[in-house]
């Protein structure tokens, strides 16, 4: 495994610990890590987030190896993971950290977000409008230690209580 041809992907749908869960079953995916991105605040720490104060989403950026795995493998896992028609919200967790977006790294996956939020759009799949963002890539601050691969570390299937 060349480090070189490894790409990033980031991705927010909710609470991060289920989105992480999801994505590290893809094949192709090298690692995943819980963080937090698209905010203004430097360092921030998960109660500061959850303050709603600094405007970052709960996010995970997924390394991938693209000849395992397309781009466009981690947008449909991404539709199909979580309501990209509620704003600020996803099943009980409310607040701007918990929204639907999408990270881009390159013009490529721009092109690519956009065509697929474009087709779902049309496909009247949801009867509502998607809201997800799709923004360019902003510092990634990684989540505390106690964070990561949370469902994996406690045994949990999900992280609806």
């Amino acid at each position: 495994m060349n480090k070189e041809t490894m790409q990033k992907a980031t991705f927010g749908a909710g609470c991060f610990w289920g989105v992480e869960d999801a994505f590290r079953k893809l094949e192709g995916v090298v690692s995943t890590m819980v963080g937090y991105a698209g905010g203004d605040f430097d360092h921030p720490s998960y109660q500061d987030v959850c303050s709603g104060v600094t405007g970052h989403a709960e996010v995970v950026e997924v390394t991938y190896n693209p000849a395992i795995t397309s781009y466009t493998d981690l947008l449909d896992l991404f539709w199909n993971i979580h309501d990209p028609t509620t704003r600020n919200r996803q099943g009980p967790d409310i607040g701007a950290q918990y929204r639907s977006v999408i990270f881009y790294h390159n013009a490529e996956q721009e092109k690519l977000a956009c065509e697929s939020k474009e087709k779902l759009n049309a496909s009247g799949r949801y009867p509502e409008k998607i809201v997800t963002e799709i923004l360019p890539a902003t510092t990634f601050w990684k989540a505390e230690y106690y964070h990561q691969q949370y469902l994996e570390k406690t045994g949990q299937k999900s992280c609806r209580f």
